[in-house]
């Protein structure tokens, strides 16, 4: 694979590369440069949101019918490049290549909703009175800046871009540096099918983000990434008082009741806990299970997990491949060390290395189980992000749920049982912006379905059509009296 360079894309155009340049390397072969990022200076991130700004006073004003034909073509050619940047997305962010064919097919389906999505919510509505009329119109906000990470980079950004654009919206997007090479590829493709300033890329750290999120024509902000990032994005929007729509982290709880046959789950269960290696927002990260059950349940988990081989994200050998990157290698590790010497917890490392001569040369960690009675631990109570699962076991199915919501994210969480009115009327108590019954993976995810979080998992709803559209609108109220 030759190595790919890419630099920012505004108005239409690539521009030139800049002085300030990040090397890119396989997370899986740290050895192994795969391309070359061009930061984007500042005075050309201003001139990304003008541009854009620009664009949108003519988009703003075409038909809802030729936003979504756009939306349709740009749906198609998410599918069509597939095959040719699901490689390079592999190699940017250590991802199994069914991981990356499972972001390119998803976010096609984003934009395929959206490119069919009812009129109702966008168009006028009047409201008729004895003494005149009010009529409601539904006004694009502007230019949006998007901001998102790096571990399911092409369905996250299509979460923002489709609604975003079907509401006469324009925008400036800046990919995260560890996956940024075939998402910019990929927009750059799709910004041909828009006018020339309707989508837009920078890159570049925390000032480019500084300056996407403060600056006057910037309307709103849509970010997705880690609860401290999101704090800190918030409070620079709030500066100009931007509306802002936040995905943040997540600590999802799964609930296991006495009447289900634990070992039967463990498949799906498994798929939620570590595809990604653990590195997803909604991944289980925790998983409550009877006091009377847990070693046995530790024990049929671990035996199962035993078996999952660790490798490159194109060995087709692998169950899962490498952390993306340096700062969370050494996140997930820490979090292991100190299990290791709680005396309130077991931990076993499970699994077996592909290829282990060359693990010093990526970003590996084994799959790693911890068993324990204590909810406090810092294994259980903060986010992980990576290939880490502790069990905790409850007395009572009140204290699990309790457990569960005892922690200020609250992104998602599952319960199962082979009594759904039960697993229904637990999942009700439960803190979080969705709960799954019975599945805890990206099977779980449905098109139309609210995605967000609640306490410090975020503000907003993504995937959900009147709620998120209604998120990139402002509603202008005319109202007539005789």
């Amino acid at each position: 694979m030759s190595l790919v360079h890419i630099t920012g894309f505004i108005n239409g155009e690539f521009l030139p590369m800049s002085n300030q340049l990040q090397p890119v390397y396989d997370p899986g072969n740290t050895t192994n440069q795969i391309g070359t990022i061009s930061n984007t200076p500042l005075h050309d991130v201003e001139n990304a949101v003008k541009s854009a700004h620009q664009a949108f006073l003519k988009w703003k004003d075409t038909s809802i019918q030729e936003r979504q034909d756009l939306l349709k073509k740009a749906s198609e050619l998410i599918f069509q490049q597939k095959d040719k940047l699901k490689e390079l997305l592999v190699s940017e962010h250590g991802g199994m290549l069914w991981e990356a064919e499972t972001d390119f097919y998803l976010g096609s389906g984003v934009m395929s909703m959206y490119a069919k999505a009812p009129h109702d919510i966008l168009i006028p509505k009047e409201i008729a009175e004895d003494t005149g009329w009010i009529r409601i119109h539904k006004r694009p906000k502007g230019v949006i800046s998007a901001i998102v990470p790096w571990n399911m980079p092409i369905v996250l950004t299509m979460m923002k871009l489709g609604p975003l654009l079907l509401a006469g919206n324009t925008v400036v997007l800046k990919p995260s540096p560890f996956a940024a090479l075939a998402l910019t590829q990929l927009l750059a493709k799709i910004a041909e099918v828009f006018p020339k300033g309707v989508i837009n890329v920078v890159h570049g750290d925390a000032d480019v983000g500084n300056l996407m999120t403060s600056h006057p024509l910037v309307r709103k902000v849509a970010f997705t990434g880690g609860t401290a990032t999101g704090a800190a994005v918030m409070a620079s929007a709030a500066q100009s008082i931007k509306d802002v729509t936040l995905e943040l982290g997540g600590n999802d709880a799964a609930i296991i009741l006495e009447n289900i046959d634990f070992k039967a789950i463990l498949p799906k269960l498994l798929k939620g806990v570590f595809t990604r290696s653990g590195q997803i927002c909604f991944a289980v990260k925790r998983i409550y299970v009877p006091r009377d059950k847990l070693d046995l349940y530790f024990d049929l988990l671990c035996e199962e997990v035993d078996k999952y081989k660790i490798g490159h994200g194109l060995d087709a050998e692998a169950s899962f491949g490498p952390l993306n990157n340096k700062k969370q290698w050494s996140i997930v590790q820490k979090f292991i060390e100190n299990a290791k010497v709680s005396d309130q917890c077991e931990v076993r490392e499970l699994g077996q290395k592909i290829n282990p001569e060359q693990w010093d040369q990526g970003y590996y960690i084994l799959p790693h189980a911890v068993k324990t009675m204590e909810n406090s631990l810092e294994i259980v109570q903060l986010e992980q992000f990576g290939p880490i699962i502790p069990l905790i076991g409850y007395e009572t199915v009140e204290q699990a749920i309790e457990y569960a919501n005892d922690n200020e994210q609250g992104l998602c969480s599952s319960v199962w049982s082979d009594n759904i009115e039960l697993a229904y009327e637990i999942a009700k108590k439960i803190e979080a912006g969705s709960t799954f019954i019975n599945s805890h993976s990206f099977d779980s995810l449905q098109l139309g379905m609210p995605f967000g979080g609640v306490k410090q998992s975020g503000i907003g709803r993504e995937l959900d059509i009147n709620e998120t559209l209604k998120s990139y609108l402002e509603p202008h109220s005319i109202r007539y009296i005789k």
